[in-house]
């Protein structure tokens, strides 16, 4: 985004930076009508190439938001990893927490470990994995709501979100705080267009993440409206007990996929930090012939690795990861936002 902005107005503080187009004010004013929408824009453009303090400012939003982006990266792997794991506590009740947090290392150090190859030797598994897996989401919801009735639809009420923070104010904020998980890695989306046509991932988007992952958590809601007393591993104690470890086991595959998927995103965008000239120079190993966005940097892969590790040491439970995850991820998606 910062890359487009500084073709279109001269606002580039960074010495390799592309240059600006050519002004093209006038032949705007031929070929469009000048409505308020350009001259509006026309009035930002000026103002952002007058004005050394908005420059600054512009980069300095964007560096802020890549370093958030890069934690959302950290982050990710360990609470996605970490939260599939601790669904072994629910069909091994005298599991302890040492262990899922011993399982959740080996798991990222085997996923980190095999990375170079994943990007391009068993990249082809991603696809059919995460079709089950979302599948399998909306099939559980189904099944949920099948089960313990269709009051979960009574969501789609927007009043009863006022009702709610009417009688719970603060655990109201605190809720919807937790919400912008569920809109979690769409920011990784931007990074990966490389791989996929934009209307290929909104076809995919619509007709099959979508209605999956409200089928599921309408049947979470329905589960929990069922049950008074709140599990801890709500999505693994919803489940139908014989599919549980089929399940549990899908659950632990498209966790390591997606913490994959955003470290190939975090690898995109130092790349173009590269590129940009706001990043130190790395080694950057391309693992395809046939796509050049298909790329591995050992560096970071390794530092990504030990951040990770160190970070589960450190929160070990997914109660404590969540809370700086919905931190980080808040803060990135307002500066992703920013920019646009």
């Amino acid at each position: 985004m910062y890359s487009l902005i500084c073709r279109n107005a001269k606002v580039s503080l960074i010495p390799n930076q592309v240059q600006a187009q050519p002004e093209k004010r006038m032949s705007s004013f031929r070929l469009k009508l000048p409505t308020d929408e350009l001259e509006r824009s026309i009035k930002v453009k000026e103002k952002l190439e007058s004005s050394l303090m908005m420059k600054k400012l512009l980069l300095g939003l964007v560096l802020f938001g890549t370093a958030m982006f890069i934690s959302n990266g950290v982050i990710t792997p360990a609470m996605s990893v970490l939260s599939a794991v601790s669904g072994l506590k629910v069909g091994i009740p005298k599991a302890s927490q040492d262990v899922v947090v011993m399982i959740s290392i080996a798991l990222l150090v085997v996923l980190y470990s095999l990375q170079r190859y994943a990007t391009s030797k068993i990249g082809f598994i991603v696809g059919p994995c995460l079709l089950i897996w979302f599948c399998c989401l909306g099939g559980i919801g189904i099944c949920n709501l099948s089960r313990y009735g269709s009051g979960a639809f009574k969501a789609f009420n927007p009043l009863y979100i006022f009702y709610y923070f009417g009688r719970n104010p603060f655990q109201a904020w605190l809720s919807l705080a937790g919400c912008l998980l569920c809109a979690t890695g769409s920011e990784a989306i931007f990074s990966n267009l490389c791989h996929f046509p934009v209307r290929f991932v909104q076809f995919m988007f619509v007709l099959l993440v979508l209605p999956c992952l409200v089928l599921a958590y309408l049947g979470q809601a329905a589960f929990l409206i069922a049950n008074e007393k709140t599990p801890e591993h709500i999505f693994f104690a919803s489940i139908p007990g014989n599919a549980f470890w089929p399940v549990f086991l899908l659950a632990n595959l498209a966790a390591l996929i997606a913490s994959r998927t955003m470290t190939i995103a975090i690898f995109q965008c130092l790349k173009q930090s590269i590129s940009l000239g706001c990043f130190p120079r790395l080694k950057i190993v391309h693992t395809s012939r046939k796509f050049m966005a298909k790329i591995y940097i050992p560096v970071v892969n390794w530092f990504l690795l030990a951040s990770c590790l160190g970070f589960i040491l450190l929160f070990r439970s997914t109660s404590d990861v969540g809370n700086a995850y919905g931190n980080s991820i808040a803060l990135d998606m307002l500066l992703c936002l920013t920019p646009v």
